[in-house]
């Protein structure tokens, strides 16, 4: 794919929460060699876990997760053995000595789970793995799944971060997606939550939903602002119904089209900004004080399958069906069928069914395809320094980009910077940098 076409053309790309992106994983990465990477793993080396759990009691039709609708709670209670299983077989891979700075619970809905399961989780993690003293722990929460006993839970096991799902407070739009969900529920489990000392508070808002407009989307985010959240996610609407078949419930007719996406995300983070929030990466903003805008200030801010963090740790390791997990060697990814995933953990075997191991040149790429997510720009002394001669051929492809788009890249020092107008196109931008775009048949969401 030539540069014009990413930047100017490509309507798609991927949002490059890894390089490469998952649709280039494939079959030859398995148990045995996911084995030698965890074996890899330094001693006394702080990781990340991220646990999935893959279960919800309404299938949201705008959702792109790997989750499976359920009103019964017994499979629930089924995977919670397997992944048990999953838990302990990764540990006894890992170096004794390694330690967990950083978990998040994601899905489908984690909040699924009941107080006691949930106590049986946490629980097991801090007896299996070394947490260090401040471990982040966070967790994703559906809002209509919660009660009183459920926020008691999260508070006495320790989670300290908790991001609760909005998507848009109109009820038209609610319906339009099936996700109906009133502010004031919202807002009950905001201030249950910091009322029990969970005190840091995200949202995630999303743009380009069926029936959505510029006005409504400003009254959802000055409603989200009323409750002074410490960080706001604005996702765009990944509409990829060729992927999830549910999403061909939503009526195409009313989705907005590429100018009013952008009309609306537009909108929505300069209501954000103007309220005092710092503006990081792509879609993220942050309260001044919070942990992700001082990464951000210091270059430190990170990319990685749950968005944007301040994780610094190389290591993340997946644990539950479909999560993915990264190494120094590559990545792995977990089979997305419960049977599959069961009967493997059941016989020992790490439940992977595919991945991808990097090459120097795939490092050099993901690196600079990371700094630009995060920083809208990257310098070629620290590419250089990182990589030796492995970034040559990398910094002339930024070199030529420049020289032909200056109004794309420019260069100041030895700083090649997208410039501001461009940023909202920050993934056909990074697109440019993927040797493997275009290979094989993978189809991506709207890229603004």
């Amino acid at each position: 794919m030539s540069a014009e076409a990413a930047f100017r053309f490509a309507d798609t790309a991927p949002r490059y929460t890894s390089y490469p992106t998952a649709p280039h994983f494939h079959d030859g990465v398995n148990d045995a060699t996911v084995r030698r990477w965890m074996a890899a793993v330094k001693d006394g080396e702080v990781v990340s876990l991220y646990i999935h759990v893959p279960f919800c009691d309404r299938l949201c039709w705008f959702c792109a997760c790997h989750t499976h609708h359920t009103l019964r709670y017994e499979p629930v209670a089924a995977f919670l053995e397997a992944l048990f299983r999953e838990i302990a077989l990764t540990a006894a891979l890992l170096p004794p000595s390694v330690q967990v700075g950083a978990v998040h619970l994601g899905g489908g809905s984690p909040t699924l789970l009941t107080p006691d399961d949930l106590h049986r989780l946490m629980g097991m993690l801090r007896e299996t793995f070394r947490f260090t003293p401040d471990a982040a722990i966070s967790i994703e929460i559906d809002p209509t799944d919660m009660d009183e006993a459920r926020l008691t839970a999260i508070a006495d096991t320790g989670f300290n971060r908790a991001s609760l799902g909005v998507q848009d407070f109109q009820m038209k739009v609610q319906k339009a997606i099936n996700r109906e969900q009133s502010f004031e529920d919202t807002r009950a489990v905001v201030e249950g939550l910091r009322a029990r000392g969970v005190r840091a508070i995200n949202l995630d808002l999303v743009y380009g939903l069926p029936h959505q407009t510029v006005e409504s989307i400003a009254e959802t985010v000055a409603m989200s602002l009323s409750l002074r959240p410490d960080r706001l996610a604005l996702f765009g609407y990944a509409h990829v119904p060729w992927f999830k078949k549910h999403q061909k419930l939503i009526d195409e007719a009313v989705l907005p089209d590429r100018e009013g996406r952008m009309a609306q995300s537009a909108r929505a983070a300069a209501l954000i900004r103007a309220a005092g929030y710092e503006a990081i990466g792509l879609d993220h903003f942050a309260l001044p004080g919070d942990s992700l805008a001082l990464a951000a200030a210091r270059g430190a801010l990170r990319r990685n399958f749950q968005g944007y963090t301040d994780d610094p740790f190389e290591t993340l390791i997946g644990l539950g069906p479909s999560s993915i997990s990264r190494f120094n060697e590559g990545y792995s990814q977990n089979t997305t069928a419960m049977g599959v995933y069961r009967r493997a953990v059941e016989a020992g075997r790490l439940p992977v069914s595919r991945g991808f191991e990097l090459s120097d040149e795939d490092r050099v790429r993901a690196w600079v395809i990371e700094r630009l997510m995060c920083d809208f720009g990257f310098s070629a002394n620290e590419i250089s320094g990182r990589f030796g001669e492995a970034a040559q051929k990398v910094l002339a492809e930024a070199s030529d980009i420049q020289t032909r788009l200056p109004d794309v890249f420019s260069k100041e020092g030895n700083n090649f910077v997208v410039r501001p107008e461009v940023r909202p196109q920050i993934r056909s931008v990074a697109a440019a940098f993927d040797s493997y775009l275009g290979r094989g048949t993978a189809r991506h969401s709207i890229a603004v």
